[in-house]
């Protein structure tokens, strides 16, 4: 076997945020979090997220960070070394970007398609109510979308963390919040009258989008909508995966790890609220309430038709749109595979060569089975929150909605109560940094958070639905 490299750093703080911000910032900010923020009332979402991203969400961040800095180590090996009974929690922690590597890039795939049709002007074609389903359904045009994806990617990871990772953050990442500001304004001037003569704006869409509506909110529907909320933020902030553990441990002593995690609250909640602002007003515009509903489907059906509504412009806002989600998808699906590549070479002592083509050709063989998944080996499965799903939210579903919660529940026992909140702001005070928000860390991470995680988790396994709670 190759002998081991030595273990890449990001050159600085501003390396680190935005590499991290870059995980954070991916498909679940810029397609999950708008149709939820249209499902759940708008502002009473946008608020529940806010609250838990200051609390909830700077617990699991700082958490993990200062568990990959203070061990140097990526999760298949940082969890051993904070207590050999609890290794268990690392192991857990690498096969579920594992599992979410080759479907993400799947996705990838589908966005980098739909780029392609805008590119050639071919952006009516990709309105039609069938299109979507005949392209994932076809044999040959996903694998491929796929491959060039997961090549993208590789490239990306197998290049390092600064000259690879952290170069590529620096470039993209700007680039991003430029193109998602730009789309953003754009929405906000929208205006159009359909067929019945009724006229809708962007701002229009803007209110519904921001201002709360308590109308007919019931204590069960408050909680679908807290759950809604912290879902998404437990997706979007990139924990219980082994990321964070994994780029903290590339973080060098003398970073400020208070600064950098509230620089990544604010960059990662910022982005969620503008891709939201990006897509709830236009599709308020040219739709209705009624369009803001489609759930999932949102980026893929909905908004093409948006883009064929504009007109001649809608070619180039829907070209402009799937190169903002190409980056983000990219963004986080290199750290996807950097805490997979990471893992291997702490643990088994691969170069970085090595570790990055026997991640790529795992994530090869598993994304061509989830391609199939929609013709040749189809199904559908009802899963315990009642949903129903293919190959791919079967994927989805055991990684985000079972696996993940179960890691940051552990992760949270393990800091709070084996090996004491102190380990945590030890290490985030190291060189006299001061934590601010020290005694709220003890109690969230003691108490609050693995009892809304759990809660999360019995939604996840359908129990609250079952007791009528959701």
């Amino acid at each position: 076997m190759e002998p081991q490299h030595k273990r890449g750093s990001f050159t600085g703080s501003v390396g680190f945020v935005l590499a991290a911000a870059g995980s954070a910032v991916g498909l679940g900010n810029i397609w999950r979090f708008p149709y939820l923020a249209a499902k759940d009332g708008g502002g009473v979402f946008l608020l529940c997220y806010v609250i838990l991203a200051l609390t909830f969400g700077f617990t699991l961040l700082t958490t993990e960070i200062a568990i990959g800095r203070k061990t140097g180590q990526s999760p298949l090996t940082a969890y051993t070394k904070l207590d050999r009974r609890w290794g268990w929690i690392g192991v857990i922690a690498c096969v579920i970007p594992l599992i979410i590597l080759p479907y993400y890039c799947t996705i990838g795939g589908w966005v980098l398609k739909y780029l392609s049709v805008y590119l050639t002007g071919s952006g009516s074609a990709a309105a039609a109510n069938t299109y979507f389903n005949a392209f994932t359904s076809g044999y040959w045009s996903p694998v491929i979308w796929f491959v060039i994806f997961l090549a993208a990617t590789t490239l990306v990871v197998y290049k390092g963390v600064d000259k690879g990772i952290e170069r590529f953050s620096r470039v993209l990442m700007p680039v991003l919040l430029v193109l998602i500001l730009g789309i953003s304004v754009f929405s906000l001037t929208l205006r159009h009258t359909d067929e019945a003569g009724v006229t809708r704006t962007g701002l229009e869409g803007l209110l519904i989008y921001v201002v709360p509506d308590f109308s007919g909110m019931t204590a069960s529907k408050f909680i679908v909508v807290l759950m809604d909320a912290m879902g998404q933020l437990f997706y979007s902030i990139s924990v219980a995966m082994g990321i964070m553990i994994t780029y903290g441990s590339y973080v060098k002593k003398e970073t400020n790890l208070v600064r950098s995690v509230n620089q990544i609250e604010i960059f990662d909640t910022a982005v969620a609220f503008l891709a939201g602002l990006m897509i709830v007003p236009a599709v308020y515009t040219f739709m209705g309430v009624e369009g803001m509903a489609t759930g999932p489907s949102l980026m893929f059906k909905s908004l093409p038709r948006v883009f064929d509504a504009m007109g001649f412009m809608g070619d180039i806002v829907g070209a402009v749109f799937f190169v903002t989600v190409a980056f983000a998808a990219l963004t986080s699906s290199v750290s996807i595979m950097e805490a997979l590549v990471s893992s291997a070479m702490d643990k088994f002592r691969f170069t970085r060569k090595s570790a990055t083509m026997a991640v790529t050709l795992i994530a090869l063989v598993v994304g061509v089975v989830v391609c199939l998944g929609y013709n040749a080996l189809f199904f559908e499965v009802t899963l315990p929150n009642h949903t129903v799903g293919q190959v791919l939210d079967v994927l989805d579903y055991i990684s985000n909605y079972f696996l993940m919660p179960i890691v940051a529940i552990a992760t949270c026992i393990l800091i709070g109560w084996v090996v004491k909140p102190q380990t945590v702001i030890d290490e985030v005070t190291e060189g006299g940094c001061a934590f601010g928000r020290r005694r709220l860390y003890v109690v969230m991470v003691k108490v609050v958070t693995p009892i809304l995680l759990f809660f999360l988790f019995l939604q996840s396994i359908g129990v609250l639905q079952m007791l009528g709670l959701s």
